[in-house]
């Protein structure tokens, strides 16, 4: 017995420092070198402090900002530590009221705008946590973020249009802004 025992906790041992230490050790070291911001979580820092990260939404309400995709997550938005979609289907009378009263948000704090409302403004993403709009719903708000602020909207679209990044590769997804980045420049020019 002792002849299978030693060597089985030698390989226990071995495997253990090598899949438990060494290879994490390795992985984080080379993440470090090659990859810095993105194994830091790809973080925004505004005047010396963090804003949050491009990666994850964030939770913007106020009539001042550019508003994200609603998230889904909980207790709290946007937490990353419970990405999840509702799991709320299309009929869902819960998913058509709360439609209703994020349509009913928007309509109010900008009574002018007649325009169809961009749906990624009343729906959550799968993960809960999408950090980007299209640049149509960042058209959507901003004659609200212009009268707010007392901005030429004109200047405020140029703002939208240098923060719209294109599809990856040329051919994969779709235009976007980050919500983030968008609000942080904002702040920094108005």
């Amino acid at each position: 017995m002792t002849q299978q025992l030693k060597p089985a906790l030698i390989m226990l041992l071995f495997f253990t420092f090598l899949t438990g230490i060494a290879y994490p050790l390795l992985v984080t070291f080379g993440a470090q070198m090659l990859f810095p911001s993105q194994a830091n979580g790809s973080l925004f820092v505004n005047k010396e402090h963090i804003a949050g990260s491009e990666l994850i939404g964030q939770p913007f309400s106020r009539p001042d900002y550019f508003w994200g995709r609603p998230s889904a997550t909980s207790p709290s938005p946007y937490n990353a530590g419970a990405s999840s979609g509702s799991n709320v289907g299309p009929s869902n009378p819960s998913l058509v009221e709360t439609v209703k009263v994020r349509i009913a948000a928007l309509q109010a704090n900008d009574p002018e705008n007649k325009a169809p409302v961009p749906v990624e403004l009343i729906t959550a993403s799968a993960s809960g946590l999408d950090p980007h709009i299209s640049p149509a719903a960042a058209e959507y708000q901003v004659d609200r973020i212009a009268k707010v602020r007392k901005i030429n909207p004109e200047k405020l679209r140029e703002l939208v249009q240098s923060h719209t990044e294109g599809r990856q590769w040329g051919l994969l997804g779709e235009p976007r802004v980050n919500v983030l980045r968008l609000n942080l420049t904002l702040d920094a020019v108005h």
